[in-house]
């Protein structure tokens, strides 16, 4: 499924239950789609939401609203059913907001240009962290609930560890030598994967953020702008080049492209809420939605047959009495990860 835009999307985000897709756009504008496979997407909703750009939007308080962000330094909350605004935040930062993430039901965070990420109770409607976290733009954040951390990429080259239990930068990277776009959490939290201008896998060890433990650079010199986590072992990355590839994360590996949005660099990954989809905007206008099974079909032949191959191996290898080398196997877990919703504006 393909959606013109008409205009270039910084930003997207799918419904947490319902075929629904939002796009933050150049103009300000916000566009809210419904798809289906068997037909052309519609489009519900065309919102001038700000006076600038439209750099972030995600679906919260149960799909009910979509609260975006904007260099004009506001967050806006919107009604998915009518478009009118439920509540506007002016001067929400001193710079414009770059990211925008939900944390859990009653929080969320926001990342600016200067290196400012905030934390708001949305029941207060308040700032409840503040955190100084880097000297540059804020590229990507993403949340590890168990310990309350909130994670930062930014321009400047580094990654943060944000507290909000003690309302602190708890740890900060060394310089990487290169901007930082991109972090998910892999390994059942045991792995930090940062995605860099110079099309570089960062990855840091929880606990050690001083400096990466490991750098995979079979993707580059294309930029990494956009991560996706598939599960613990595996990743999908989005590049200058366009190109979407499927990544092992430990063993480090390209397992194969799955797509091609165009020439254009991506500039956002998404998941469906149940991820039967995949959803990708480039610097061509064009939204697209790609089933996720036909993506990752052709992937799991290719991990069958290298399976079968290292299992002829071991077995070639207990009839041959003098072996020279010892083959090792690796097993790969298939563990989702689930993104809930968020009630933003509960007590408004």
């Amino acid at each position: 499924m393909e959606i013109d835009l008409g205009e270039l999307a910084f930003d997207i985000d799918f419904h947490s239950s319902d075929q629904l897709v939002a796009a933050g756009l150049i103009t300000g504008d916000l566009h809210l789609y419904r798809y289906n496979p068997d037909s052309t997407p519609v489009r519900l909703l065309k919102v001038q939401a700000h006076t600038e750009s439209c750099r972030a939007v995600r679906f919260i308080n149960d799909g009910r609203a979509l609260l975006t962000g904007s260099p004009d330094c506001s967050i806006l909350a919107t009604d998915v059913e009518t478009g009118s605004a439920i509540a506007h935040l002016e001067n929400a930062h001193g710079a414009a907001v770059n990211r925008l993430i939900n944390l859990t039901e009653s929080t969320v965070a926001t990342g600016d240009d200067e290196g400012c990420i905030k934390v708001w109770d949305t029941r207060q409607r308040s700032c409840c962290n503040s955190f100084d976290a880097h000297e540059d733009y804020i590229s990507d954040m993403n949340f590890a609930s168990d310990t309350m951390e909130l994670l930062g990429t930014s321009g400047d080259g580094t990654l943060s560890v944000c507290n909000l239990r003690r309302n602190k930068v708890q740890a900060r990277s060394e310089f990487s030598e290169d901007e930082l776009l991109s972090v998910v959490i892999m390994k059942n939290g045991r792995k930090i994967v940062c995605g860099s201008q110079a099309g570089i896998l960062l990855l840091y060890s929880w606990g050690h953020f001083q400096d990466c433990s490991d750098r995979f650079i079979d993707l580059s010199p294309n930029s990494i702008d956009a991560l996706l986590k598939l599960d613990e072992d595996q990743i999908i990355t989005g590049s200058e080049n366009g190109l979407i590839n499927l990544v092992g994360i430990l063993p480090n590996r390209v397992i194969q492209p799955i797509a091609e949005h165009s020439e254009y660099p991506i500039e956002r990954l998404a998941f469906s809420y149940d991820r039967k989809y995949l959803g990708s905007i480039a610097y061509d206008h064009i939204l697209k939605i790609w089933d996720l099974d036909d993506l990752l079909q052709d992937s799991r032949h290719s991990q069958r047959n290298e399976a079968e191959v290292i299992d002829s191996n071991r077995d070639e290898m207990v009839v041959d009495a003098n072996p020279s080398k010892s083959n090792k196997g690796t097993k790969r877990k298939n563990a989702s990860n689930g993104d809930g919703s968020n009630n933003f504006f509960a007590d408004l």
